[in-house]
Order: C-alpha cells, then structure tokens, then sequence
C-alpha cells in the first residue's frame, strides 16, 4: 500500500509552518507514519526552525530531503510570496527510499557528488536518483553577481559512479531571486553546502517529461573565443558585452540583476538547421555583467572555446503550450502501461512564475491542473537548476520545467 499526503502553509513563524504543514501532509493522506518527507521552504523561512517543526510531528526516524526555494505548487495553488512552504508525506510497502549526503560542495562538486554516491546502497532495484544541492557558492553582493556551484562537474561526478542504472532528476536549490545562502535538508540534519541524493527502489516506476519555454533570437551561431569559469568574454573575436549592446540597441540589459531576464545562451544539440527542436536545446541563464564590464556572467561553468552558441528568448506562449501538452501525454503514457500515478514532483525554473515572466497564466498552474484532473497528488517547486535526463544523459538545465510521477502497477 502506498499513501501520498500533501500539506502546504504559509506565516512567518517557522516552526510552527512546520509542525502544521507536517500534520497537514499527514492527515491529507491518512498516513500512520512519514516514511519520505519531500519538504521546501521559501528563503524568507527560517529553514532550520522549520525543519525542526517537522520533527516533531514525523520523529526522528523519517527521512527528510528538500530545502531552499523560490516558491511552492501543491494541489490547491501555486505560492510564492511571503513565507511559502509545502511537503509530500509518502507512506509506502513497495517503495524504498535511501538518502545520503556529502558536504563541501563549494570547494569541489564532483568529489561531494562522488561522496555522496559512495554512501548510498545501489541495486538492480533502484529506480530513480533525486538530487538536491546548493546552488549558491558565494551569494550575490551589490558589486558582483552571485557565484553558483556549478552542475556539470557535480553531476559527472554521479553519473561516474551511478553508472547510468537509474534517471537523476532534481535541482540546485535558491531561496531569493537575490540568491542568498541556501539550505538543504540531508535526511536527517540541515546544513549548507551540500549535495543530497534520495534514492528510491522498490516496486516502483520512474516517468518524466522536460518542459522548455525558449526559441532561438535569430538564428545566427556565433562562436566563443574567449571564455574562463563561468564568465564569456569574447565571442567570434568581439566583446560579448559590445554584442549584446548591439542585440538590445542600448546598456539597460546590463543593470538587470540577479539574471537577464529575456536572453539566455543556447547550446543546439538538434539539427542544426531547419525549425529549431526545443528538446534539442540546453540552455544557459545569464547571471549579469562583470564588475569590470568586460564579460558576462554565466549560471554554469561548462562553455568552452570553440563552442558554437545561439542566443535565446524566453517565449511565455511555448512555455504555456510545453506544460500543456507534456503533462497531459506523460500521464496517458503512464496508463497505457497498465500503471497508476501515485506522485508528481515538479521542479520549476525561478524564472517560469507569471510575476517574473510577466504572464496572464501561471505556467505551474497548468501543470497542477492537469495533475488535479487526473486525482495524482503534486508537489512542485521553483528553483535555480533543473536536473533530468537529456540527450543520453542527466543534465543541469536552465528557464525549464521537469516533472517526475512516480508510478506503480
């Protein structure tokens, strides 16, 4: 038997948003006892306060992952102001959930994602791995943009050791769009800096669908010529600055923080020509302009010289219509196998909420209406890095929308 409970809130005083959200998850599900506890908070929340007063309703014996966010989708709405929180409560005989944690995330990602690997117990039954880490290596200040753990490293350093036996769908987690420190929850503690690994095994199966919400501005590949960390200096021999100068016909771009809004970086691993292939495309958010003015600041540290890249437009009418169609075909999918949904874990790019975006419709609405019509509890929340599988391997993803329902027979 598997019970599924979801329980949300939101107030100032974080213990007690704990302890009610905790009962709530609890009694929404009939659960007897808490055997995941799936948790996040806003970055307003005093995370370790609320951690603690989830632990007074579940015990200490139950597992809890989760942490830091910019906001929560549960069935009743889509939250992001004030002090939002919201758990999934999983009670489950066929489901087995294994965590562990490894800290040091802000010195080296792979050795902490190797680490973390190491402590979990691998078998042929495991189904999927759900990654949680911090986003933020150095917070945001009024002189620098934010500097960010970065995915690639880290999740090299766990697809090196998971050896590809089951799909790794997750998030770098951020609290504030002022990327402020971030917490995890590690199972059994609270900490910072951290990379956390949830494995879940059993009779259970693993689906999930990629939501994208970016188109090509105009087309033209330009190549990175000059590049060091996660900053871009040159493209095709130009400053890049003096090239999105030109895109945007002014400097005003250069003032917008924490991220550019409208244009991020895309790596085409479609068909190079032709009508671009949303699932095709990675893309990379842009955290601002260098102090000294002389590149641009990246959400990830993997672009190289000789890299060919597009810029890219956030297009709200593509993200509306992705959400649309995928949920409900994720789900048809699920039925034609003869299975039952039992939960959906959506994570969602900070930057797809209708206040950010400027939409009439909340994208995350979407997905929690279709999610609702079919009866399938839902826990989503917004985040800096999405992580699922793509292009023959998990990887961090930008402005996405990853949506995980966990199925049994």
């Amino acid at each position: 038997m598997t019970r599924i409970g979801i329980g949300h809130g939101n107030h100032a005083e974080a213990f007690a948003l704990g302890r009610d959200v905790a009962l709530g998850a609890l009694r929404d599900g009939g659960l007897e006892r808490a055997d995941l506890l799936l948790a996040f908070g806003h970055g307003h929340v005093d995370l370790e306060r609320f951690y603690a007063g989830l632990r007074t309703v579940v015990g200490e014996a139950t597992l809890i992952v989760g942490g830091s966010s910019l906001g929560v989708i549960t069935p009743s709405g889509v939250s992001y102001r004030g002090h939002p929180a919201a758990v999934a409560a999983i009670q489950s005989d066929g489901m087995r959930f294994s965590v562990s944690a490894c800290g040091g995330l802000d010195t080296n990602e792979a050795a902490a994602s190797a680490g973390m690997i190491d402590r979990l117990p691998l078998s042929d039954d495991d189904r999927v791995l759900l990654l949680f880490y911090d986003s933020v290596r150095v917070p945001m200040a009024a002189d620098h943009p934010p500097v960010l753990n970065s995915s690639v490293p880290l999740l090299d350093g766990v697809e090196g050791r998971l050896a590809g036996r089951a799909p790794v769908i997750g998030a770098g987690l951020v609290g504030t769009y002022r990327f402020e420190p971030t917490f995890q929850f590690c199972g059994t503690h609270v900490a910072r800096h951290h990379v956390v690994g949830c494995l879940v095994s059993g009779r259970v199966h693993a689906y999930y669908t990629v939501m994208h919400g970016c188109i090509p501005l105009d087309g033209v590949y330009r190549t990175i010529t000059r590049v060091r960390g996660d900053v871009v200096y040159e493209l095709d021999g130009r400053p890049i600055v003096e090239v999105v100068n030109e895109l945007y016909g002014g400097t005003d771009w250069q003032r917008e923080r924490p991220v550019v809004r409208n244009l991020t970086i895309g790596i085409n691993h479609g068909p190079r020509f032709g009508p671009p292939v949303e699932s095709g495309y990675v893309n990379r958010l842009i955290t601002g302009v260098t102090p000294d003015g002389t590149g641009i600041g990246m959400f990830e540290a993997d672009l190289h010289v000789g890299q060919e890249i597009q810029f890219m437009v956030r297009d709200n009418r593509m993200m509306l219509k992705s959400a649309a169609e995928n949920v409900p075909a994720l789900l048809q999918r699920i039925r034609a196998d003869g299975r039952t949904a039992r939960i959906g874990l959506y994570v969602s790019c900070g930057g797809r909420t209708a206040e950010y975006s400027a939409t009439e419709e909340e994208e995350g609405g979407i997905v929690q209406g279709a999610m609702g019509a079919a009866g399938v509890p839902l826990l989503g929340f917004y985040s800096g890095v999405e992580v699922a599988p793509m292009l023959g391997r998990s990887r961090g993803l930008d402005w996405t929308g990853v949506l995980l329902i966990l199925a049994e027979d």
